[in-house]
């Protein structure tokens, strides 16, 4: 079982839960996040005063997959996020010892 982390354009959401609702992955979580990297934030006016906006919002998908789909859903996740300019984000992936299901008590690929 491996853990999933996507951290995308916060427009790009619905097309990414759409692709992968069609590729049959229904669970996940979804947190609304800021963060900075090679995009490095941009600077705005507001009421005549210039300031930096250093972290840019973004989206962070979390899923537990088993390991025959991580594949799959990377490539779903790389098609549907792209837009080919700088801060389209990053995947991260791990592996995941063990996953319960509370209210079954089941473990792994099953409690997911």
């Amino acid at each position: 079982m491996k853990k999933l982390e996507a951290i995308i354009k916060p427009f790009k959401l619905n097309e990414v839960k759409q692709a992968l609702h069609d590729i049959g992955v229904l669970g996940m979580t979804v947190t609304e996040v800021k963060g900075c990297g090679r995009q490095k934030g941009h600077t705005e006016i507001y009421r005549g005063s210039e300031y930096t906006v250093d972290f840019l919002p973004k989206v962070k998908i979390e899923m537990a997959l088993p390991d025959h789909l991580v594949e799959q859903v990377v490539e779903t996740i790389e098609k549907a996020a792209v837009t080919g300019k700088i801060g389209d984000g990053k995947i991260f992936i791990w592996t995941i010892d063990d996953a319960i299901r509370l209210r079954t008590g089941e473990h792994g690929d099953q409690a997911v």
